[in-house]
């Protein structure tokens, strides 16, 4: 196993940490998981050198807390750094967040969490958790030893990022979504740098983007672009060593789901390295998601000179998740992402088509017709 620097922590974590989001279930059923299997899988990981194990309060139907204070049993809590998460759409006062992380401890079967996130911070919930106060809360636990380092996990805009950060001068980390199809989603590379800049250690997350970018058949122009390399490695593999290439990245979160992808997974690290890749294999990453982003059939920038429209309708949000369903070949998820994320009055079907978006659009994209084939294809 490689070790890298976790920000500005005097420890060293394993390039490699195991999420305990995907693991092994019976039945289908997500919230029954194969205890044996999945305790030999993390076991295994952790005799490997993996030492830091992420959970948090949802996972697995909230079963997942449980499941990992059973399996770290046998003297393997004392092996590894444990992180949890707060789950702060639970959270309407401070007793909340006393009960929520008393229960985390019980469950988990420690006296302490070592990396206490804020779980799936966006601006709303950031400004939520401010009123409560809550840096006296987390200073206040710390005091007590019941968590040790501070942060959380990040789902909103760059902006808000940046907002979070300077919002509390005791965060320890950070964990982003980040790989080679997400540089400007979200933090993005940005926020990877600004947070690493400020002595943060950084946590990725969806290295593969939730398995898309290790699908069993990828389109033919991503699997011709992987063929012209000599390297012998899987788009698995390539996804993580983009990513352990990059100094700024502390670990690799990798949901794993069964014995061999645990196994691939300590291979790849075994071997990862800042700097590990060439010019040659950059210029193929890049080819790669060229590749991905050209099944879109929308060339939006997300630049927003179309905004705002008249009618309310979120188009660059429109042509984003219509973009990905149809990337990724998975228009269920699409589906729930439009009806989800947007508000009936800012779908693709309130346009009015007045034409002001095309006038102002610099890619010339045929916007009203292209809103109508998104409304089409997302519609249940």
């Amino acid at each position: 196993m490689q070790y890298r620097q976790f920000g500005r922590l005097d420890w060293k974590v394993s390039a490699l940490g195991f999420g305990c989001m995907r693991l092994p279930v019976l039945g289908g059923d997500n919230g029954a998981i194969d205890e044996p299997l999945a305790t030999a899988m993390l076991r295994n990981a952790i005799d490997a050198g993996v030492n830091y194990i992420d959970t948090a309060w949802g996972y697995h139907h909230e079963q997942s807390e449980p499941f990992v204070g059973r399996a770290l049993g046998s003297g393997y809590r004392e092996k590894v750094a444990l992180a949890t998460k707060l789950p702060v759409w639970l959270v309407h006062s401070r007793a909340d967040m006393d009960r929520l992380l008393d229960t985390q401890l019980e469950r988990l079967q420690t006296d302490h969490i070592d990396f206490y996130l804020m779980h799936s911070l966006d601006q709303t919930r950031w400004r939520s958790l401010k009123a409560l106060h809550l840096e006296d809360w987390l200073d206040a636990r710390r005091a007590e030893g019941k968590i040790r380092q501070v942060g959380f996990s990040f789902h909103d805009q760059y902006p808000v990022f940046e907002e979070i950060l300077d919002g509390f001068d005791g965060w320890d980390f950070c964990q982003i979504q980040y790989n080679y199809m997400d540089t400007d989603y979200q933090a993005g590379q940005r926020g990877l740098k600004n947070a690493a800049q400020r002595g943060l250690g950084v946590v990725v997350m969806e290295p593969l983007r939730g398995g898309s970018l290790a699908r069993a058949e990828l389109p033919s122009g991503v699997a011709e672009a992987f063929q012209s390399s000599t390297r012998d490695w899987s788009p698995v593999e390539w996804a993580l060593q983009w990513l352990w290439d990059q100094p700024e990245v502390s670990l690799v979160l990798s949901g794993m789901s069964a014995p061999w992808q645990v196994e691939d997974n300590l291979r790849s690290a075994s071997r990862s390295a800042v700097g590990c890749l060439s010019p040659a294999d950059k210029e193929l990453i890049e080819a790669v998601s060229a590749a991905w982003k050209g099944l879109a059939p929308v060339p939006c920038t997300h630049c927003e000179y179309c905004l705002p429209c008249p009618n309310g309708v979120e188009i660059p949000t429109v042509f984003s998740i219509y973009n990905d369903a149809v990337i990724y070949d998975r228009q269920a998820q699409g589906r729930a992402n439009y009806r989800d994320k947007l508000e009936a009055q800012n779908q693709a079907d309130a346009c009015v088509e007045c034409g002001q978006c095309e006038t102002l659009c610099p890619q010339h994209i045929e916007i009203i017709e292209k809103l109508k084939d998104a409304h089409a294809y997302l519609s249940e």
